[in-house]
């Protein structure tokens, strides 16, 4: 029996400074009316994987204060293994911003990658108040970020 051949390409998953943040595989209920995986799930898992890296440098809480670009590439499909890669791109003084790429691993499909989803997304550090407060530059080396 042979598989059928996808009409998208496969990718090869980052192998420089972005860390993969995130896996999870979307079940039947995370659907939307067309049987695919509804955006707004995608777009909460990338929040989610987006705030894993600005969380260590801005050692208190965070919240994300803008989403400055999301695309979907592919749809998500139920059973596929998504994996989330990050870095981050800017630091400011109060803010963070990071690069979110998923990648599914589709459920037949094991070991071959497609680029689903990019997102950019924008955390502030935040006071106990949920004010903006300076991020500590004490130790902050960020991999591939320049400056």
């Amino acid at each position: 029996m042979s598989v059928p051949s996808s009409p998208r390409p496969h990718t090869a998953l980052p192998a420089d400074h972005r860390e993969l943040v995130l896996k999870v595989i979307p079940m039947p209920a995370d659907t939307n009316g067309n049987g695919d995986i509804f955006g707004g799930w995608v777009m909460a898992q990338v929040d989610l994987a987006g705030a894993v890296l600005p969380a260590r440098y801005v050692r208190g809480r965070l919240a994300t204060v803008a989403v400055n670009q999301f695309i979907f590439k592919q749809p998500v499909r139920v059973g596929d293994i998504l994996s989330f890669f990050s870095h981050v791109t800017r630091v400011g003084n109060t803010s963070i911003t990071v690069q979110v790429e998923v990648f599914a691993e589709r459920f037949s499909a094991q070991g071959q990658y497609v680029k689903v989803t990019e997102a950019s997304l924008t955390y502030v550090a935040i006071d106990k108040d949920g004010q903006p407060r300076p991020i500590p530059r004490d130790g902050l080396n960020i991999p591939g970020l320049a400056g």
